[in-house]
């Protein structure tokens, strides 16, 4: 007797009927005084878009501190968010979750603001080695930010292991 599939061995078309059914991307209206529009790409290891992932952003201490998107067959996404604030001792951050086809877990990694001061002494960039560290830093286009995720390959995202990992 075979063992059904759980969840997490069925990723892909799923999250586009299953979890995406409502738009959840806006944290906070785009036109508010302080909104931040986040646009990027999921890519493969190979540069090539995924077109049917997940990302969930957690920001901590708001009360609109949740989002949810989905990819487009560009593999891109778009949040609109609050800036994030500095929670015990690290610079503002987003926690990003990426839900991916062949992925059993999703990837954890931050987005922190461009040129903020704290990002100095932040301690997981600190602890990184520099170029894996600017792959968590979102870069500035005009008036939103840009956040590509790369899953692979020699531009890769840095990425948490799940257990344990920082808030």
């Amino acid at each position: 007797m075979a063992l059904p599939r759980t969840p997490s061995q069925t990723v892909g078309p799923f999250f586009s009927f299953g979890l995406c059914t409502r738009p959840m991307n806006e944290l906070v209206a785009l036109d508010s005084e302080h909104a931040v529009e986040v646009r990027g790409r999921v890519l493969d290891g190979d540069g090539q878009p995924v077109p049917d992932a997940l990302l969930e952003v957690w920001q901590r201490g708001l009360g609109a501190g949740f989002g949810r998107c989905g990819t487009d067959d560009r593999g891109e996404y778009r949040f609109v968010i609050a800036p994030p604030h500095p929670v015990e001792g690290q610079a503002p951050h987003l926690a990003v979750l990426v839900f991916a086809r062949g992925l059993l877990k999703p990837l954890l990694t931050r987005l922190y603001m461009p040129g903020d001061p704290a990002n100095a002494s932040d301690p997981v960039l600190t602890g990184l080695p520099d170029d894996e560290a600017q792959t968590m830093i979102a870069l500035r286009e005009g008036d939103r930010l840009r956040f590509d995720i790369h899953l692979q390959g020699e531009r890769q995202t840095a990425f948490f292991g799940t257990e344990g990992a920082p808030e």
